[in-house]
Formats: C-alpha cells, sequence, structure tokens
C-alpha cells in the first residue's frame, strides 16, 4: 500500500473542497445556514493532512522494522524515525530532488527504495559510497584495501532460534557500530543481474565490487541474514529515503526507547 499516494489523494480531494467552499459555496449559502457534512468534515480535515503530509515528506516519517537483517542495531517491531531532509529536500510520490543538501556517508543507517521493488522500502548500513572498492572476504568488510578494524563483543542470543551468534564492533571511518557474525561458513551470495553487475566478482571466499557514480553499497549488521547488496547490486541515489536515527517505540521492550542515533 502507497500510503504517500493516498495520503497526497486526500490531500488533494479535501483542498478541492476547501477551496470550492470558500470561493464558491459558501457565498451562496444562506447567512447562519449550517455547512453540509460533505464540505464541513472535508474542510475540518485539510488542515490536519496538510500538516501530516508536510512533516512525513519533508522532515520525519516513521517506520517499523519488519525484519532481522539490521540486528543487533534494530530488532523486528522496532519503530523508528527517518530524516527526510538531510539527503535533500525531494518531492514526494515522483522522488525528484530539488535541493541537493549532505551525501550518504559510510555508517549512515539509510532507508531507500528496493531497487528491483521500488514500492518496498528498505533499511541497511551505508558501506561504500562512490568510488569505493568495497569487498566482503571470509566474513570481513575490506574497504579500498583496508580491512574494517574490529573487536569482539560477546554473544547474542536470538530468542526466538535460542541460538548465539558472536557480536563485534566495527569502525568505519571512526563510527563504531555492532554486527553479528554466527559461526560457520555462511550462504554463499546467489547474486542477481543488476545494474552495474560488471563491476562485481565473486568467488569461494566472498566477493568484491567497485561502486558506481550516483550509487552506494549497503550491508545490513546481521551479516549472516541480510539481502543486500551483495545479492541484488547497488541503491541509486534517487532511491534515497532517508536516515534513521531514533527508536521511538517497541510493544516487546520498551527500553528500546532512544536506544539507537
Amino acid at each position: 500500500m502507497n500510503f504517500a499516494l493516498i495520503l497526497f489523494a486526500l490531500l488533494v480531494v479535501t483542498g478541492v473542497v476547501a477551496a470550492a467552499d470558500r470561493w464558491y459555496f459558501a457565498k451562496r449559502r444562506a447567512a447562519g445556514a449550517k455547512e453540509p457534512w460533505w464540505i464541513e468534515y472535508p474542510k475540518s480535515f485539510f488542515p490536519v493532512i496538510l500538516i501530516v503530509f508536510a512533516l512525513r515528506s519533508f522532515v520525519v516519517e516513521p517506520f517499523k522494522i519488519p525484519s532481522g537483517s539490521m540486528i543487533p542495531t534494530l530488532l523486528v517491531g522496532d519503530f523508528i524515525l527517518v530524516n527526510k531532509f538531510t539527503y535533500g529536500v525531494r518531492l514526494p510520490i515522483v522522488h525528484v530532488k530539488l535541493v541537493d543538501l549532505n551525501q550518504p556517508q559510510r555508517g549512515d543507517v539509510m532507508v531507500f527504495r528496493f531497487p528491483e521493488d521500488p514500492s518496498m522500502d528498505y533499511i541497511k548500513r551505508v558501506i561504500g559510497v562512490p568510488g569505493d572498492k568495497v569487498a566482503y572476504v571470509n566474513k570481513r568488510v575490506i574497504l579500498n584495501g583496508q580491512p574494517l578494524a574490529v573487536e569482539p563483543a560477546g554473544d547474542f542470543l536470538h530468542r526466538e532460534r535460542m541460538s548465539f551468534a558472536r557480536q563485534y564492533v566495527e569502525t568505519i571511518d571512526g563510527r563504531r557500530h555492532t554486527i553479528l557474525v554466527e559461526d560457520g561458513p555462511g550462504p554463499a551470495p546467489m547474486p542477481a543481474r543488476f545494474p552495474y553487475h560488471e563491476n562485481c566478482s565473486y568467488n569461494a571466499d566472498g566477493m568484491s565490487c567497485t561502486v558506481p557514480p550516483g550509487h552506494y553499497f549497503m550491508m545490513g549488521d546481521n551479516r549472516d541474514n541480510s539481502s543486500d547488496s551483495r545479492v541484488w547490486g547497488f541503491v541509486p541515489d534517487r532511491n534515497v529515503v532517508g536516515k534513521a536515527f531514533f527508536i521511538w517505540f517497541n510493544f516487546s521492550d520498551l527500553g528500546r526507547f532512544g536506544s539507537f542515533r
């Protein structure tokens, strides 16, 4: 369901009714006559819908985490807020960038429209920016020829599976975040034929890609349980939605509030 499109349609309908009443129907109503319901309700809802649409389109948008690909940073059921203007101001619905502000940086947790199906929103971490060479070999990220620093951080219990995974603190451009890596060989990537597929190579130990201009290489923090750029390729800048920055609710764990920056 395209909620933004539904909200825009409601905005247009209520706005047209409010404008028609102001410039036509109100002038033809008898003094003191009550507004008919089909004018009263749209007029009442129009300013509310306008505010919600503007905030959601240009300032901040709520999202719910549906999968475990970003564990341990984000858990299934986390409700997060996404900054919509960090990377520039874009027109809603058509996603055309009007104002270019900051560019996504390595280490950002970013929401984007899935390249294979732009109607779906995905969330992953930015690992490579345009021009970077990103390799994932033997469960280690190698960025422009240098392995990212990692430090052991104990074990993580997957409660739903009752199994453990190893946690590591990974550092990229001086920014630290926690990742999960499971024992044993990880699943072999089964790459799709994505745009700029020729920029990547795959072998038994892992893969390597050079990020093309205007694109980003994304990975989940749950490295052995994430379908990401290793499989379906690069995220074009036109698909960027915004930067995740805050957890505001989780029905299963109220202590999650504010636990993500």
